[in-house]
């Protein structure tokens, strides 16, 4: 037994193992990522974990889809061994008397990819059964695929190591047999042996057997070194020829056979940074922790000096106009432009526009209902449902709710879906659609949206950040919030790629709703509100007119950047920043001076229930006088009474660490408590004329909500098409057509 123990201990596969637990652990963090991304412990509120056990390409779960991401995660294998190789070769100095010393070591360094890949695919084949009720003869097919794009892209690596391995191999061995050279290329020195080298009485052979380390001849240590050095040099050339790949796609990143599934965009992700910790290591050796500070200083400076910037920028904004002609982002600015006067002179032309819809909607003797809608935040998840309620309540109303909204407005997904509805509708009645009621327009606001952000993040925001393109006349840099952009256009089939002035006409007539599209303005926290009408009388509270230093909270973007051509502003660039949602898209810089920096309308207000207030607040009078109810209707991605639940601080961890993230964990639970307040308030100047409806999305299994991301799987999509039919929707829903019925011109 002691001998069985022993030979298996110094066995070359368990030695490595051990190895990476000893030496340079930070490499097992990818492993540990990808473990908990795929069990639901880590991201499991954004649904990352869908993302590997049942990616998408082209808007499905494939064959091609499975394969791609088995072509990438045999590249993280691959960068993995390759990465390790290069940091831990020195202590196995002896493979290099192997003719194919890479090729051996990747064999030998089996166990936990093999371990990983069997854990892997027993949870995908359970979730691919379980969540997206796939057939068990298309569930192997899909293993199949995966399996095999490991297969192929294992066959074209070792094909090119064996090649190459054996060229190097016999300059090498030239070296080896002139002894003269050998005093010239490994002159003696104290440091010749190293003393970290792991013990081995076996190994795994090129051939697949078990080989005695014996059988190796014996070389020098320093020669040893000399032909792994080569090898070295062989694998930095294979993740060169990885990144000019990652490049030329990255320059086609518009092309949709070309966008790989976003489980496989994260492992080629994980794939440049690991191949970046064996480049430093390799290159810098023991000035390793030096260079990464150089590296973050040179970035640093390169940022400062304008070289490239990390931000985004909205497409069809002019940032060329000279730095002198931008505005000045400050509060003696901002209280040049909302005056008192703008405040009331915007509130005039906004009461004009409610008067024009009023005439074509009722009359002085038939006072038509008018709506406001509010939509949460949520990403994918909240875009589907808001759209989904939109299309169903204006179907059973007849277009009813279409032609009696006045005003739109909300934060992140749920404007997503708001913006393709309206423009549905637009289109429509410009006889541009047949039927507005197509079912394909539900499946088209559900379609992917992360593929593409991923993908750009991988092959063109971190590799290759220079990428030059034109849109609407000016010249910019295309990164992952471009991509975003470009996939919402082909999911709309073109109807979002519009600027936003396109609009500003039947806006202004009271054809179709404003949409008031929020950003938070991460300088200062105050909000960015971008629509076609005036807002000067939204930027601030009515009562603080008349002071001196009133607190102007938002920026109404047409006023603030008049000279900056605003209505040339992509949509699609309006509904993003008002989707940034940290890491996931970049913050959007806008040219200002200082520059206005924009993320998520969520980090405000994640529910719209600030603006709608204050607008209702401002249209008061003209309310009570035109209309015969106001209906708040409020679409929500989420339970009012039970937005989150409850932590348990039980545990140290969770003790020491809830303070730290509880902003982060309870943010929306919190803006949804302080939503009820304004449902108090607003009644007080509106009266009886107001009237609250709220639908919610309430999942059939509490603890199975559609995750919140920019994806869904087919069992999320059918929870949230179907949620209009619970209970208390249905009963919102027989509410609202009530109000919406009624005596008509």
């Amino acid at each position: 037994m002691k001998k069985a123990l022993t030979s298996i201990y110094f066995f070359l596969p368990v030695q490595l193992l051990l190895l990476h637990f000893r030496k340079y652990q930070v490499l097992l963090v990818f492993w540990l990522l990808l473990y908990l991304v795929i069990t639901g412990n880590l991201a499991a509120h954004f649904g990352a974990s869908s993302l590997f056990l049942a990616p998408e390409y082209l808007d499905k779960i494939s064959f091609v889809s499975m394969f791609l991401l088995g072509c990438a995660m045999c590249v993280f294998i691959m960068t993995w061994h390759i990465t390790t190789f290069i940091i831990h070769s020195k202590r196995i100095p002896y493979m290099g008397a192997n003719r194919h010393a890479f090729v051996v070591y990747c064999i030998n360094n089996f166990i936990i990819p093999i371990v990983f890949l069997v854990f892997y695919s027993v949870v995908s084949i359970h979730f691919q059964w379980h969540d997206e009720h796939t057939p068990w003869s298309e569930i192997l097919l899909l293993q199949f695929g995966f399996y095999l794009g490991i297969g192929v892209i294992s066959l074209v690596s070792f094909a090119y190591f064996f090649r190459v391995s054996r060229d190097f191999f016999k300059v090498a061995l030239s070296a080896i047999t002139n002894p003269a050279r050998i005093r010239n290329i490994v002159p003696y020195d104290s440091l010749d042996y190293e003393i970290d080298v792991i013990p081995v009485n076996s190994y795994i052979s090129g051939k697949l057997r078990i080989a005695q380390s014996s059988e190796l001849e014996s070389y020098h240590p320093r020669v040893m070194n000399e032909v792994l050095r080569r090898h070295h040099r062989n694998v930095i050339f294979a993740g060169l020829f990885s990144y000019v790949l990652l490049l030329i796609m990255g320059l086609f990143m518009e092309q949709p056979l070309l966008r790989v599934p976003a489980g496989a965009g994260f492992l080629l992700f994980f794939s440049i940074i690991m191949g970046m910790v064996g480049a430093f290591k390799y290159f810098l050796k023991s000035w390793e922790a030096i260079g990464w500070v150089l590296f973050v200083v040179l970035l640093s400076l390169l940022v400062k000096w304008k070289v490239f910037d990390l931000r985004s920028i909205a497409y069809g904004l002019d940032y060329h106009t000279e730095t002198s002609s931008q505005p000045v982002y400050d509060y003696a600015h901002l209280h040049d432009i909302f005056t008192k006067k703008r405040f009331y002179d915007d509130e005039k032309i906004e009461e004009a526009r409610l008067q024009l819809w009023k005439n074509k909607t009722g009359s002085d003797t038939v006072l038509p209902p008018l709506v406001v809608v509010t939509v949460s935040g949520g990403g994918s998840r909240s875009a589907y449902w808001t759209f989904r309620t939109l299309q169903y309540i204006d179907s059973m109303s007849h277009g009813s709710l279409f032609q009696n909204t006045v005003m739109i407005t909300g934060a992140s997904g749920g404007m997503i879906g708001a913006a393709y509805w309206r423009n549905i509708h637009d289109a429509w009645q410009q006889g541009l659609l047949k039927d507005p009621y197509e079912r394909k327009y539900q499946t088209n606001i559900g379609r992917d949206l992360l593929n593409s952000i991923i993908f750009s993040l991988a092959s063109v925001d971190l590799i290759s950040p220079f990428n030059k393109i034109s849109v609407s006349g000016y010249s910019y840099t295309r990164d992952r919030g471009y991509a975003l952009e470009q996939e919402l256009v082909r999911n709309s089939d073109g109807l979002l790629d519009k600027n936003i002035g396109y609009f500003k006409e039947r806006e202004g007539k009271g054809d179709i709703p404003m949409l008031i599209i929020n950003g938070t303005i991460t300088n200062d926290g105050r909000r960015l509100m971008m629509g076609n009408t005036p807002l000067g009388y939204l930027t601030q509270p009515e009562y603080s007119l008349d002071e001196a230093a009133p607190p102007i909270d938002a920026v109404d973007f047409a006023s603030f950047f008049a000279g900056q051509n605003p209505y040339n502003l992509r949509l699609t660039s309006a509904l993003r920043m008002n989707a940034t949602f940290p890491f996931i898209l970049p913050v959007v810089k806008l040219p200002s001076h200082p520059y206005m920096n924009i993320m998520d309308a969520g980090l405000i207000d994640n529910f719209g229930a600030g603006v709608a207030s204050r607008y209702l607040f401002a249209m008061r009078t003209w309310l009570l006088h035109n209309t015969r109810k106001v209906i708040y209707l409020e679409i929500r991605d989420s339970q009012e009474n039970d937005v989150g639940s409850p932590s348990d601080e039980s545990s140290l961890g969770a003790m020491m660490t809830d303070p730290i993230f509880v902003i982060q964990s309870k943010w929306e639970a919190f803006q949804s408590y302080a939503h009820g307040y304004f449902k108090d308030f607003d009644p007080y100047f509106l009266g009886d004329k107001l009237q609250f409806i709220t639908l919610q999305y309430v999942p059939k299994e509490s603890k199975k909500t559609a995750a919140l991301n920019f994806h869904l799987t087919q069992e999320e999509k059918e929870d949230l098409y179907w949620s209009i039919n619970n209970t208390t929707n249905t009963a919102a829903v027989d509410t609202i057509l009530k109000l919406l019925a009624g005596p008509r011109k």
